[in-house]
């Protein structure tokens, strides 16, 4: 059974019949409990390797985070033959599991067609039934001991449909082939071959006091990060700027796959970490992404304390309001507030209320455009400064500035502070209009 974070949380369980995972969602999860009724729901069949998947799914359908919540061995129980119990709407299982055990039943009460019918799932009352028992309070993986908010922030793996589960992170032995590797090799990383020139080509002049940049660090970082970054551009469409002259140079958008591309690489719709490896290998400096998950609130065009002026009064105001929000610095400071369909009216009725206090930046504090730079973008300006969450305590560092992080220093960082961006959105709240 794994415990999946997609548009709401639910349960999968999943159980062999004749070498598949037949499968049922279950919203509030199974109970040991005998008194209580889940309502579950007849999905497709799995294939037999997603049975120890734990990771996150690209955005889309079904996408989010997954923890592998039970496992273990079961038996069919009064109806020796599953397939055909299944089909006739009622199943009885004994269950072996870490968290499950004994008898439960799933019962058919509705079809739907499409094979995705209406289900009942109970626990019978056996030695193994307990009063009251709740999944939620059993939140961690049997695989790895870890929380889903804990997978989400530094995930193994990520569900490809097409080649099934792909490798999040890069082996010790792929990071040493990087150190080794020369003009016109060969990189085996994440599961794909790349290739890859001069390496140590110059792609980001340096600030003072410091080395430059080269495209073997840029690998580095890329390959480092993936597990974070990808969680944030799966599932959409990259836009990326090309600087082949370093970023001293001018920029070229790019929007699709180039002839050169490697034939795995269909499509800037980014479902695995080598596609980002690869936008790296081919000096594309910044990754730009569709704001399509977040109402982005762009704080530019103004100096830097009045930027932060405005963002630590936007902090307050989410606290008041205890709407989720995160920022982020990038060549200024952004906030993204997670949100679907359109927020703009929403976040300019919140700039109007912030206006109240300070009239003198009445004007600033701009949507997002359509596109924005990702989570952990690259960005094309001396040093190599990156695209940085922020912690809203970081607000007051007197050391926060714009190119306070940089690709050498922001694997070293917290774990994903972007990570609730991810979170399915709640509604945002009404906000009273400014008194005059």
């Amino acid at each position: 059974m794994q415990r999946h974070r997609a548009t709401r949380l639910h349960y999968d369980f999943r159980l062999e019949i004749d070498g598949v995972l037949v499968s049922w969602a279950v919203p509030k999860g199974p109970s040991l409990d005998p008194k209580v009724r889940r309502a579950a729901f007849h999905v497709e069949d799995h294939p037999m390797d997603y049975v120890d998947f734990e990771g996150v799914i690209p955005g889309g359908y079904g996408g989010g985070d997954v923890i592998v919540w039970d496992a273990g061995t079961w038996e069919p129980y009064k109806d020796p033959d599953p397939a055909a119990a299944v089909a006739a709407g009622e199943l009885h299982a004994r269950l072996h599991g870490e968290k499950l055990r004994g008898t439960f039943v799933l019962i058919r009460t509705r079809r739907q067609g499409s094979g995705k019918d209406d289900w009942l799932m109970l626990h019978k009352r056996d030695e193994h039934a307990v009063d009251g028992w709740d999944p939620e309070e059993h939140p961690r993986s049997v695989l790895s001991g870890r929380t889903s908010d804990e997978v989400l922030a530094d995930p193994d793996r990520l569900w490809d449909s097409k080649t099934g589960a792909r490798p999040l992170k890069a082996s010790r032995e792929e990071l040493r082939e990087l150190d080794r590797l020369r003009d016109g090799d060969t990189w085996h990383v994440f599961g794909r071959d790349l290739r890859v020139s001069d390496p140590d080509k110059v792609l980001f002049p340096p600030l003072p006091g410091q080395q430059p940049v080269t495209r073997r660090e840029l690998l580095r970082y890329t390959t480092r990060m993936a597990p974070i970054i990808l969680p944030h551009v799966a599932g959409r469409a990259l836009a990326l700027r090309r600087f082949p002259r370093g970023a001293g140079g001018t920029g070229s958008w790019q929007r699709r796959p180039p002839r050169t591309a490697p034939p795995w690489l269909t499509s800037l719709t980014v479902t695995e970490a080598a596609a980002l490896v690869w936008a790296a290998g081919v000096d594309a400096l910044e990754w730009h992404v569709p704001a399509t998950t977040a109402a982005v609130i762009e704080l530019g065009g103004l100096p830097w304390a009045d930027q932060l002026t405005l963002a630590r009064l936007h902090r307050t105001a989410f606290e008041h309001l205890g709407v989720t929000a995160r920022a982020k610095v990038s060549r200024h400071i952004e906030i993204w507030v997670p949100a679907t369909g359109d927020a703009t009216g929403w976040t300019a009725a919140l700039a109007r209320s912030i206006a109240a206090v300070v009239p003198e930046l009445a004007h600033h504090g701009t949507p997002g455009g359509p596109v924005v730079l990702a989570p952990y973008s690259p960005i094309a300006a001396p040093g190599a400064p990156v695209s940085t969450p922020i912690g809203w305590d970081e607000l007051d560092d007197p050391a926060l500035t714009p190119d306070a992080f940089t690709i050498r220093t922001v694997p070293d960082r917290r774990a994903d502070l972007f990570s609730a961006v991810l979170d399915p959105p709640r509604a945002l709240p009404a906000l009273d209009a400014p008194s005059q």
